[in-house]
């Protein structure tokens, strides 16, 4: 890819970043995952790859100010639309669009070609290990979302069972199942690499916490007494 074509992509994805858990920083950490994974395989189109990474989450503005729609089916088009109007061939627009449009973990809709794995599997890394705890902080602090719920005994619940949104839920829900779904053998590695240091964040987090309720109330029982 010429220098030129990447600076017209990274532009564009530029003025679409509007998410501090979805910035352009997580763009260029999904690209870089990406190529990491690509030189494990052979016959990569590193055009089809690169100008997928950087588009990948253009329609999260959408999703977020609409949460009915689907970023990824959103940024899809708009990313073809984008590509066919400077000059892009269309079938090189159409790849980008089955990349952007099957980067997001569902059981239909799933990615067919090589680029379009790459690009599912260096998404789901950043969403693995310490980064993907931290993102998802983040997130849930945007939406104004709590770390955990409380169970009817007063203990903290460990988001199994949830069916209000907390951090505890997202990571029973999505962030504690997502390492085996990956297509490709050096994305499956680098997220089992980082799956350890999640599972003991998460482990901690819920100890601590529960620990406060379990013993604060033995606490406060001693000092506030029925009259």
């Amino acid at each position: 890819m010429k220098k030129e074509t990447y600076t017209i992509l990274e532009n564009f994805m530029l003025s679409c970043m509007d998410d501090s858990a979805h910035d352009k920083e997580h763009v260029y950490r999904v690209l870089y995952n990406a190529l990491e994974i690509a030189k494990a395989e052979t016959d990569v189109n590193f055009d089809i790859l690169i100008g997928s990474c950087l588009l990948h989450d253009i329609g999260r503005k959408e999703q977020f100010e609409n949460p009915a729609l689907c970023h990824a089916m959103v940024g899809g088009e708009k990313a073809y639309r984008f590509l066919v109007k400077h000059g892009f061939e269309s079938e090189y627009a159409e790849q980008v669009k089955h990349c952007i449009q099957t980067h997001r973990f569902r059981q239909s809709n799933q990615p067919q070609s090589l680029e379009a794995k790459i690009l599912f599997d260096a998404d789901k890394l950043d969403v693995s290990g310490a980064m993907g705890v931290a993102r998802s902080l983040i997130y849930k602090g945007i939406v104004s979302e709590p770390l955990y719920s409380m169970l009817p005994d007063g203990t903290v619940s460990t988001g199994e069972n949830d069916t209000v949104p907390s951090f505890f839920h997202e990571y029973k829900y999505k962030l504690e199942n997502l390492y085996s779904h990956f297509y490709t053998k050096r994305g499956s590695e680098l997220a089992k690499e980082r799956q350890q240091i999640a599972v003991d964040f998460y482990n901690s987090l819920y100890q601590e916490a529960n620990s406060s309720y379990k013993n604060g109330k033995n606490e406060l029982s001693k000092h506030v007494q029925e009259s």
